[in-house]
């Protein structure tokens, strides 16, 4: 559960594992066991004193996020026990719901993992940010920061598949090498590396025309000055802000910023994904053939036991966890 709203970035006394009783059902209620629990770097936003305008979630609640489970007990004519689920449950070993945020998941079509990253939210995320935020300009130059993370390297992929040139930016050369030889990205820019702008430079002769942006901060501010004529940005999130609401320390460039999307007609947009799961078969049907076949490689990170959530969870925002970070619990 959240223990405390912490100041700053997380931290392991931020959490607490209790024991509670498993309650019994209702009518129309299901009681679903997770197997796979997912961490994201939004769920710092649920903490509380977060850059978000995300409402946090109740001191001594478990954190809310996307599972798998099974079902082990239904009095909801929908599920049947045994039924694979994608839920949102959250951190917890079981959880108990109407039905209404469950998911039928087929367990033998691919692995059950996939179902919370490359095939599931994350993925999504990533497929909508490319392809229905963005107006085509194939053969183009797309950037995408955090780009070795689980939505960022889905993205970078996607963006590859439909004609572009594609740059990443990732954090230290493994990473940096697995966005050049594994997913077959045209440069990869280390932002750990010293001389991180000359690199930029580097690998931007042309410009930047897309960017598909997940840290923010100082990482946005250096790709600012590569801005294109008519550049397109879509804010999937800004990880390096989630735990420091208000100002970011340091020289404001927002007069900059502006003028820059004033003078070079630059098209910036967010979304919410919550607002857009009617795509979610669009987005099967187009991706998970390129997954099946290889033309998309995803990256997991796993980790075993719910008591070891909290520390893993902290890996996602100094870049020590490589892919989509999950806790296998069953």
């Amino acid at each position: 559960m959240i223990a405390a709203r912490p100041t700053g970035d997380a931290k392991l006394s931020d959490f607490r594992i209790i024991k509670q009783a498993v309650p019994s059902l209702r009518d129309g209620e299901v009681l679903v066991r997770n197997l796979l629990i997912s961490m994201d770097p939004y769920q710092r936003s649920l903490m509380g004193n977060a850059s978000s305008e995300l409402p946090p979630i109740d001191l001594g609640q478990p954190m809310s996020g996307p599972t798998v489970a099974i079902v082990e007990q239904s009095r909801n004519g929908n599920f049947a026990i045994g039924d694979h689920v994608v839920s949102w449950s959250g951190w917890q070993q079981y959880g108990v719901t109407d039905g209404s945020d469950l998911m039928k998941v087929d367990a033998g079509a691919a692995p059950l993992s996939t179902a919370l990253g490359v095939l599931g939210h994350t993925g999504l995320t990533a497929w909508l940010g490319v392809t229905k935020f963005m107006t085509p300009k194939p053969g183009g130059t797309f950037v995408v920061t955090a780009a070795a993370g689980s939505v960022g390297s889905v993205a970078a992929q996607i963006a590859k598949l439909r004609g572009y040139r594609v740059v990443g930016i990732a954090g230290g050369s493994e990473k940096v090498r697995y966005l050049r030889d594994e997913l077959g990205l045209d440069e990869a820019v280390d932002y750990k590396a010293p001389g991180f702008q000359r690199q930029l430079a580097r690998a931007l002769p042309q410009g930047l025309d897309m960017l598909f942006e997940n840290v923010g901060g100082s990482m946005f501010e250096a790709l600012m000055p590569h801005f294109n004529i008519r550049a397109q940005i879509v804010i999937n999130g800004t990880i390096a802000q989630y735990a420091h609401p208000g100002v970011s320390p340091g020289p404001n460039r927002l007069p900059e910023l502006l003028k820059l999307v004033l003078y070079r007609f630059i098209e910036m947009r967010g979304f919410a994904l919550p607002d857009h799961l009617a795509s979610y078969t669009e987005f099967l049907a187009e991706v998970g053939p390129w997954v099946s076949e290889g033309g998309i490689k995803y990256s997991e990170d796993f980790v075993d036991g719910l008591e070891n959530i909290p520390a893993a969870f902290l890996r996602l925002f100094d870049g020590r966890n490589h892919g989509k970070l999950i806790a296998r619990v069953g």
